[in-house]
């Protein structure tokens, strides 16, 4: 028979299919919890196309490993096995993973069929893995591939790194396929089909106690038992007590294998290979190439954990030494660290996991790596001191890229002790160099101080080397993170000097972003020459990292000097490049940086989907948070929505700790602002501290005008008091001077219209605050919009814009354009999905709108917000609202 209550599901699958043959990508999500039949809805799938189809589609599946630590790319592995030819080879012997990922792109978009790409039990990938789906689902449409990744949703938390693969996946290609239990009528249907419908085994009971998941109800059902096993673990052990010694020693063989075990380890291990037959008979799966495997994974765990600990680890044993016997086809160094490992064979340990960590982080499974040195540690109090201590490094860089930074810090403490203890006194500083940045990293900002000066005390006496220019440039970099630009200039020399002497590429490009960055936002044009330059030393020589730095520091800089025009020719392509090499730390920060820019110029809609994507993300880093948070809270306070103080709170929250006025100083300002914006900006603002004050204080000595010049203007609304200062940028210096007119025409200048508006409010003339308004009412902004309406009516103006009162008259309830179009598609019963569509909009965005209108309307759901715009007329504008995105 075929898949119960599976028919809707195939048809979604099928129809996903057809879409991916006439030129479109599509990456399937297929998911839900242990056993609920993803796998065999697959094979349903793809087994059953029909005949003319099954020649014009191509089939590859790659399955995870529930490895100790996973092996890097084994779906890959599995997939280059069912493709043949030299392409295996290929990819074995790729040197890195960009070549890697690059083959398998190269292989897919050859031929005209279309391939269905299955990567099963994502929840277990390794990092290479997780970073080649994300690779091939952001190609899938020029790939002609349908990109199938199933996992267990009740194993994938907000934090495991498979939900940022998701969230970093092009939304317009992306599906999802929840898997749904069985219900009472299918568990009946099944149970009638193993002629078990006894009374004593209704099919009501059965479904109450394995809650319809298809794997409990097939186990539960092949019990001879009149009983329903209350767990998996039960139902397993209890149906293999009946199998013979030769069988059961097969599958105690098989459990220890995570995935499969090959035919000739199993001619190899066990005694009578005759029994495999009477292993599938109770549920095993033979493979096509001979191999063996559980049907069901949580049946394999279960056996596994059954065995007694002696014995597993002598058939670990045994397996280790066939793998290592066996010549023909060399076994990843991963999967003999797995069986080392429950071995207890330390010296094993010890060969392999060096040499998997540096193959997994050739390939970018940098978390792979990171544990196989944990692993080499653990085994290593007997190796000497030097050995033990850079393999602390090695351990220490891994958990730095992957942003374990207090397990980076531990590492390379420990490895700069041993270094001490050898009197190494050039690796000793280097180390001491790491933690300076390692320390910055996760916050501590007087420690990272004390470690970078400690780190040149120590290099400055000996030969100069890489390790004295980085110690140079790491201070460098300390002091343009805190808007020391003379400082940073200084040190930046002495790294510039010292690396050209030497020859030393990488550290002259990394001083150079250093030195051009604090130039730049310095107001001295030579900055971006020098931060060009870092940029062109990073691409030449392949140092990815310090490109994404370097595209970073030149679009952020950009952004920060209001100077739109270059900000996003260089957040585009630094964006495409970090995308294309899968740096999503780098990517997402400038994200926050597009988001910025999106604000400035009046587009909100795009700066609050900038914003979001970049807060939604469960990794995170604080220092792409807070600007997030910033402009997600502006938006906001700027539109008269709720839920506008948590967010800044939060910023700030995260800001103050780094110490750094770039983070704090605008933090503090949108708190100002929309303090401002709701009437509580007083001399009392905020009644337990004079943040900003504080703030203000803090950013005169550094070189940050823009931010300064912010500071000093919410001090003169709040005091009415302004602060001296030459540098200040222009557009705040005219305001504060009271020359209104020509801060709107600065701002205007700089496309800022927002920024202009407020501007001409200051003015007390009709033209200036009518224009003044209709800035405010086309782009949403209504407390800005209430406070022109007032001055009007207070400097006795009656005569308001016709279109401003032909709008207030009609919508009393401060709703903006686009809450109108929105309302009117709620009118209609339209759900957030659909309005998210019909707008060109994220559905969160969709989820905001709804919650202003509820919130504006004073009504408690959709329903009642429909009647009220129903009864009160306030959907009439809607052919003049809807004007939807291109």
């Amino acid at each position: 028979m075929g898949l119960l209550e599976r028919e809707s599901d195939i048809l979604h699958l099928q129809t996903w299919l057809s879409e991916v043959a006439v030129g479109s990508g599509r990456i399937a999500l297929v998911f839900g919890e242990a056993g609920i039949g993803k796998t065999s809805l697959l094979q349903e799938f793809t087994q059953g196309f029909p005949s003319g189809q099954r020649l014009a589609v191509r089939a590859l599946w790659g399955s995870c490993e529930a490895l100790f630590t996973p092996h890097p790319l084994a779906p890959l592995y599995d997939i280059a096995r069912q493709v043949g030819g030299d392409f295996s080879a290929a990819i074995a012997t790729a040197p890195n993973r960009e070549i890697t990922f690059n083959l398998t792109a190269d292989h897919l978009a050859q031929g005209s069929r279309p391939t269905v790409l299955v990567f099963e039990d994502a929840h277990w990938a390794d990092e290479a893995t997780l970073d080649l789906i994300k690779f091939l689902g952001r190609r899938s449409q020029s790939l002609g591939t349908m990109l199938v990744v199933t996992y267990r949703d009740d194993e994938v938390d907000a934090r495991h790194p498979l939900r940022s693969v998701i969230g970093d996946l092009p939304p317009a290609f992306l599906r999802r396929l929840q898997l749904a239990p069985l219900t009472a009528k299918g568990v009946a249907t099944l149970a009638e089909a193993q002629g078990r419908t006894g009374n004593h085994r209704h099919a009501a009971t059965l479904h109450a106690v394995t809650g319809g998941n298809p794997f409990f109800v097939t186990e539960a059902l092949a019990m001879t038992e009149d009983i329903v096993p209350p767990t998996v673990r039960d139902a397993v052990i209890a149906r293999l007590s009946r199998i013979s010694d030769p069988a059961r020693s097969i599958v105690n063989l098989t459990s220890l294998v995570p995935g499969k075990i090959e035919r000739w380890l199993l001619d190899e291990l066990a005694t009578e290979t005759l029994a495999i037959s009477e292993c599938i008979a109770v549920g095993m799966l033979a493979l096509p190439d001979g191999a063996l495997a559980f049907r069901h994974e949580l049946a394999r765990r279960a056996v596994e954990e059954h065995l007694p600990l002696a014995q597993k680890q002598a058939l670990h044993a045994r397996i280790l030494k066939a793998l290592l016997a066996h010549a023909e086809d060399p076994v990843p160094t991963a999967r003999l660290v797995h069986h080392a490992e429950q071995a207890r064979d330390g010296s094993a340990v010890l060969n392999f996991a060096p040499l998997a960590a540096d193959r997994a982080a050739s390939l970018g499974a940098h978390r792979e790596a990171a544990a196989h040195y944990a692993m080499a540690l653990r085994h290593a109090a007997a190796l000497p001191d030097k050995s033990r201590a850079e393999l602390f490094e090695r351990r220490s860089y891994e958990c730095y890229l992957t942003e374990k930074i207090p397990e980076a810090i531990e590492a390379r403490e420990a490895a700069l002790a041993l270094w001490r203890e050898t009197g190494d006194r050039v690796k000793e500083g280097d180390a001491l160099r790491w933690l300076s940045r390692l320390a910055w990293s996760n916050g501590q900002k007087a420690a990272a101080e004390k470690y970078a000066v400690e780190a040149v005390e120590i290099l400055e006496p000996l030969s100069p080397g890489h390790e004295l220019a980085m110690a140079y440039s790491n201070r460098a970099q300390l002091h343009m993170l805190a808007g020391d630009a003379v400082a940073t200039l200084q040190w930046g020399r002495k790294a510039i000097d010292l690396a050209t002497a030497l020859n030393d590429i990488e550290t002259l490009s990394h001083a150079l972003n250093n030195v051009g960055t604090a130039k730049a936002l310095n107001l001295d044009p030579s900055g971006h020459r020098d931060l060009e330059n870092s940029l062109k030393l990073a691409l030449d020589g392949g140092f990815s990292e310090h490109a994404a730095r370097a595209y970073t520091n030149l679009s952020s800089s950009y952004v920060r000097l209001r100077d739109f025009t270059a900000a996003k020719r260089y957040l585009a392509a630094g964006i495409a490049y970090c995308q294309d090499r899968d740096l999503d730390f780098w990517a997402r920060y400038m994200t926050t940086f597009r988001a910025t820019a999106h604000l400035s110029q009046g587009d909100w809609d795009k700066a609050t989907e900038d914003a979001e994507i970049v807060i939604q993300n469960p990794s995170v880093a604080p220092v792409s948070k807070i600007p997030a948070l910033i402009v997600l809270g502006l938006v906001r306070a700027r539109r008269g929505d709720r839920d506008v103080d948590a967010l800044l709170e939060e910023a700030k929250d995260l800001a103050l700790p780094t110490g750094e006025i770039q983070r704090i100083g605008p933090a503090i300002a949108a708190r100002a602002e929309a303090a401002w914006l709701n009437g509580s900006l007083t001399p009392d603002f905020p009644s337990d501290s004079g943040e900003i004050r504080s703030a203000f204080e803090v950013a005169k000595k550094m070189n940050e005008p823009w931010v300064r010049s912010e500071l000093a203007f919410w001090l003169w609304r709040r005091d009415g008091v302004s602060e001296a200062d030459p540098e200040m940028a222009t557009p705040f210096a005219l305001q504060i001077g009271g020359n209104w007119r020509e801060a709107a025409s600065a701002w205007q200048a700089l496309g800022c219209p927002y920024e202009q508006a407020v501007a001409l409010t200051d003015s007390r003339e009709e033209p200036a605050l009518r224009l003044a308004l209709e800035i405010f009412e086309g782009l949403g902004a209504c407390p800005m919009a209430g406070i022109v309406r007032r001055k009007l009516r207070a400097s006795g103006i009656r005569r308001i814009a016709r279109g401003a009162q032909e709008r207030t008259r009609k919508n009393p309830h401060g709703l903006t354009a686009r809450e109108l179009g929105v309302l009117a598609l709620l009118v209609e019963g339209r759900r957030n999905a659909d309005i998210a569509r019909q707008l060109f909009v994220s559905e969160k965005t969709v989820d905001h709108h709804v919650s202003a209108i509820l919130g504006k309307l004073g009504v408690r759901s959709r329903g009642e917000a429909a009647a009220m715009a129903g009864r009160e007329g306030l959907v009439e504008q809607r052919n003049v609202v809807l004007t939807t995105k291109k």
